[in-house]
């Protein structure tokens, strides 16, 4: 599980890859906090073009981070989502609250 994060014009773009389970989620959380913290950007992407799996406890760590950066007034997109983890986190209707790209 990696998370790479740059930073350009207020806006935090993390890319995540691997696999995002109960295993690592507590550290996606962890990195995508303390980068959001030190950044306070306006913006956040959060890239899962790498994301090989997911389960629930990937929507933890979207809810988290979605709440983070409501906290700093700020906006979060979700994009390249693959397929699978697609089908859980709009299941869990996070769609309705979180934008997704393509």
């Amino acid at each position: 599980m990696a998370v790479v994060c740059t930073e350009s014009e207020r806006c935090l773009h993390a890319a995540i890859s691997g696999e995002l389970d109960h295993h690592h989620a507590r550290q996606v959380i962890g990195e995508l906090e303390d980068r959001i913290d030190a950044a306070q950007p306006q913006k956040l992407i959060l890239d899962f073009e790498g994301l090989s799996f997911t389960d629930s406890s990937g929507i933890a760590v979207l809810v988290r981070a979605f709440r983070r950066m409501g906290q700093l007034g700020g906006t979060m997109m979700v994009q390249h989502t693959p397929e699978q983890a697609r089908k859980v986190f709009f299941a869990a209707g996070l769609h309705r609250m979180i934008s997704f790209e393509s």
